[in-house]
């Protein structure tokens, strides 16, 4: 078996096939979807976990002259199977939209890209123009929404009108394929037309979904359940496949055993236990799988350089605009929580699926933000349980991949929320020397802020670093050498008839050692001479300050040197 490319960013079934890259058998979701005979099938599942893949798959299969589905299906599940199955293969009509296109900056501009897009799809399906089952006037209505030029009712039941110009040609039902549902919802929310948008979207699919009678099946994908009221309503023939549902759960993602496979096909089977620690852990149902994104992502580069470590490789593909608003809002129990999670701990919640972009509003973010991170990917179950038909989940984060982007991700979310702050009264009190106001100002910051108490230095190095950089007359200094070793951090003004700053930094195993590990940090000022270099520059007065920190508390002590 020769060497295969991996499809990363590789979307079209057909292409995969086509083209020869390593390809995850995930054709047993036909069998599944067939036996399962659901009208209108909605699946939701956190981005980059396959939703695009696996509707282009089921175009190919069930797609009338789409292409050669034989040809591309050979080798694969479906095939094995007998043909109360295979028969279905190639029979139908089948309309695809994406609205991954509709992200756009105003409600103008987004309803235009829809228009396009159904004109595409109208477009592909031209053929059926040549077929006198079509009436004139049906045959102009059809002209006009491929050139765009339709009236605004001819897109908003687009979807049922293709269907049923599709069945009278063909006389045969149709299949609709919609991904990436919510994300013009997403975006016009925090674009400011969520109303308009919703309005758009629930007539374009209430005509498609409920009051079609063209219509053999649909099968829906997007991140997030949007709530029946909103965009759903009255569909009464919905069927929610969610990451709770127990059926189609190792369609999206890859099992362990998919994973041991590839690392073979490519000699890397030493990277397995890499591999779980960083990109497993996730579970749909009762199914534990690893994010496919990552997964292929790491073997390209651990095929390139067996040596390379792994990365968040999932960071940034998918929409954070919802996870940062509701950190935004996020009270100081949410923040503990968070710290918890980091630490490798778990918390419970209630959750519900019936979700509105409503639900951001700061007033509700407190509970809301463990949905939105749960159903999202941020979170995984690890166990479950009902009390007074309330559903409560344990959640955690499900591997050091999504642990390294709560770090660098969520941390700096805080981080920017306290930089947006009026820091006068910090700078104030560290120029003066009144170190018990410098006291409360950065405890009031570590409060505010979130940390994951690594206990190390380093963290309130950053921490304090990060607050003096907006000091205004004076330039902040770290690490560098001076006397007899290297200082932490030190302020030093362009005039030298100001006072320049010396911080030495401790960290104390107790609230117990704060005041002694303090004194400390102050001595070691003193001893190593970090004063020095200031002498050197012509600094008239120096403040010194040794700072202890545990946890969210800190000590600060001063001594006001005059230099000669």
């Amino acid at each position: 078996m020769g060497f295969k490319p991996l499809p990363i960013g590789v979307e079209n079934f057909q292409e995969i096939i086509v083209q020869g890259y390593y390809y995850v058998d995930k054709t047993a979701m036909i069998k599944e979807l067939l036996e399962m005979r659901g009208k209108v099938n909605l699946f939701t599942r956190p981005g980059r976990f396959g939703k695009t893949l696996n509707l282009s798959m089921l175009q190919c299969f069930f797609e009338e002259g789409y292409c050669d589905a034989r040809r591309l299906f050979q080798g694969l599940f479906i095939m094995n199977q007998d043909k109360d199955f295979t028969g279905y293969m190639s029979c139908y009509p089948v309309i695809s939209l994406s609205l991954k296109s509709l992200k756009q900056p105003s409600f103008e501009l987004s309803y235009m890209q829809l228009k396009k897009t159904i004109a595409e799809e109208f477009r592909r399906h031209d053929r059926i123009l040549d077929s006198s089952c079509l009436t004139e006037a049906e045959k102009q209505r059809y002209r006009n929404i491929c050139d765009v030029q339709g009236k605004e009712w001819d897109y908003l039941d687009a979807l049922k009108f293709l269907s049923a110009c599709l069945g009278k040609v063909k006389e045969k039902k149709t299949i609709i394929l919609i991904d990436e549902y919510d994300v013009p919802l997403e975006n016009a929310y925090f674009s400011g037309f969520y109303d308009r948008m919703t309005a758009v979207i629930r007539s374009l699919f209430e005509s498609a979904l409920k009051t079609n009678g063209y219509l053999e099946f649909a099968v829906i994908t997007g991140c997030l359940r949007i709530s029946k009221e909103s965009i759903f309503a009255g569909l009464n023939n919905l069927k929610i496949v969610s990451i709770t549902s127990p059926t189609y759960s190792e369609y999206f993602g890859f099992t362990e055993q998919e994973v041991r496979d590839m690392l073979k096909f490519y000699g890397r089977e030493r990277c397995m236990d890499t591999m779980k620690t960083w990109y497993d852990g996730y579970l749909f149902g009762k199914t534990e799988v690893y994010n496919p994104w990552s997964v292929i992502n790491y073997v390209e580069q651990v095929w390139a350089d067996p040596e390379s470590f792994p990365k968040p490789f999932w960071s940034n593909t998918s929409s954070n605009s919802i996870i940062r608003a509701l950190v935004e809002h996020a009270d100081i129990r949410v923040k503990q929580e968070i710290e918890l999670l980091i630490q490798g701990e778990s918390i419970e919640k209630s959750v519900h699926e019936d979700i509105t972009y409503e639900d951001i509003q700061p007033e509700k973010s407190r509970e809301n933000i463990w949905n939105f991170l749960f159903f999202t990917g941020y979170l995984k179950k690890t166990d479950e349980r009902m009390e007074e038909n309330v559903h409560y989940i344990s959640m955690a984060i499900p591997n050091e991949e999504v642990r390294v982007i709560f770090k660098n991700t969520v941390l700096s979310w805080f981080e920017q929320k306290i930089s947006k702050k009026d820091l006068t009264p910090l700078y104030k009190s560290i120029l003066e020397g009144r170190c018990e106001d410098f006291e409360t100002v950065v405890s009031q910051m570590l409060r505010e802020g979130i940390s994951f108490y690594d206990t190390k230095e380093s963290f309130y190095h950053g921490f304090l670093m990060g607050l003096l950089n907006g000091l205004e007359d004076y330039y902040a200094f770290s690490n560098r050498e001076s006397g007899l070793g290297r200082y932490d951090i030190c302020l030093k003004s362009m005039e030298a008839d100001k006072p320049a700053v010396l911080m030495e930094l401790k960290v104390a195993a107790g609230y117990g050692e704060l005041e002694e590990r303090s004194s400390q940090a102050l001595q070691q000022i003193l001893e190593k001479e970090y004063e020095r270099e200031l002498v050197w520059e012509g600094y008239r007065e120096v403040l010194c300050y040794g700072i202890a920190f545990y946890k969210k508390s800190c000590r600060i002590k001063l001594e006001k040197h005059k230099l000669s």
